[in-house]
């Protein structure tokens, strides 16, 4: 199948089977694309819609992003993960409106130069909002792309993806690339998806090496599976006579960066040395469940930690904050921290109902 061939097989499979009426899809402006784009890497559809929704709502324009606090930025964000998305998504919007004057770069390598946007990111910006020809590459496409060129190794391997990124280039027609671009995305994530392949309905299926080959799952091979190791903290959920939690934001790079957590300490004698520090009176902590939090490179096993202080209901230093569960604040908060954060809320009510 040529390459002419091949997009024309994928666009008239959009034409009758592909998604038309996404959040983003309904007015495409580089803007709405650009943050559609950042929330679905390594994200789904249907978890990325309602955090897209509520992000548009309250941040409609480039303008409007690039005002924003980051707390509200990152509030936004909440339970989406990668919080490093959300902290380059604000870092570009600046950008574009102090440097482009509200208006996006209207080509791939002035798309790149911004922060959080890597090559495939920039195409789909570019075709999608602009109508620029501009191959893509996400985790859909590389899969559908191997499958139909029987692309032998793992996509995070340089050659292998270099050599998947050329016949990106190749496949990618000079007309209808917006229609292209989103048919491509689709077929990987309704018809060619991991494990459980629609071959016999897919377009390109008469092309199809791997299907030829009867063996379509084993492309694109897995990434090498290495063994995940297991850090372990203490996180004290710190409590003053008012019920509110203390929380502490955290350096903006690195583990949730950016972001209002607990104490994240390794022992005992931490937490005693915090208290002591911060001139508190403190009653013996209670232990809470245990709660895993996995990253892509390791588990994080935490032991919360209840434990009541006589402490005023004011900070005097920066970087730190009473939150109040009854009436929370707008504050960007890891997906693990407002688990805890609600099982302290539970606890506290308890205390309040059984308290004379």
């Amino acid at each position: 199948m040529s390459e002419k061939t091949f997009a024309d097989a994928v666009l008239r499979w959009y034409d009758q089977y592909g998604r038309k009426d996404l959040p983003w899809q309904r007015e495409m402006t580089p803007y709405r694309v650009w943050v559609s784009e950042i929330m679905l890497q390594q994200t789904q559809v249907a978890t990325v819609i309602p955090y897209y929704e509520r992000f548009m709502a309250a941040l409609p324009d480039v303008h409007a992003l690039a005002a924003a606090p980051a707390d509200e930025v990152l509030h936004l964000w909440t339970g989406l993960g990668y919080y490093s998305r959300a902290r380059n998504l604000h870092r570009a919007a600046k950008r574009v409106v102090e440097e482009c004057a509200g208006q996006f770069p209207g080509d791939v390598q002035g798309l790149t130069d911004l922060p959080g946007i890597g090559p495939s990111t920039a195409g789909a910006i570019a075709s999608l909002s602009m109508g620029v020809r501009a191959p893509i590459l996400d985790g859909n496409v590389k899969r559908v792309l191997a499958r139909y060129h029987a692309v032998q190794g793992w996509p995070g391997e340089k050659p292998v993806h270099d050599r998947l990124w050329a016949i990106a280039e190749a496949h990618t027609p000079h007309s209808r690339v917006a229609h292209y671009t989103q048919a491509m995305m689709d077929l990987g994530a309704t018809l060619c998806t991991r494990s459980k392949p629609s071959c016999l309905i897919c377009p390109l299926q008469a092309g199809c090496q791997a299907r030829m080959l009867g063996e379509p799952t084993a492309y694109p091979q897995a990434r090498p599976r290495k063994r995940i190791p297991v850090r372990q903290c203490l996180m004290p959920l710190l409590v003053n006579p008012q019920g509110d939690i203390w929380l502490q934001r955290r350096p903006d790079s690195g583990l949730w960066g950016g972001l209002w957590c607990p104490p994240q300490l390794d022992s005992r004698e931490q937490l005693d040395a915090l208290v002591i520090a911060q001139g508190w009176q403190a009653a013996e902590p209670e232990a809470l469940s245990p709660l895993r939090h996995t990253f892509s490179h390791f588990h994080l096993d935490i032991q919360p930690l209840l434990v009541r202080v006589d402490a005023p209901d004011r900070v005097t230093e920066s970087g730190q904050v009473w939150y109040n569960l009854r009436e929370p604040s707008r504050l960007g908060l890891a997906a693990p921290v407002k688990k805890l954060l609600q099982r302290a809320e539970l606890n506290t009510q308890a205390d309040e109902r059984t308290s004379p």
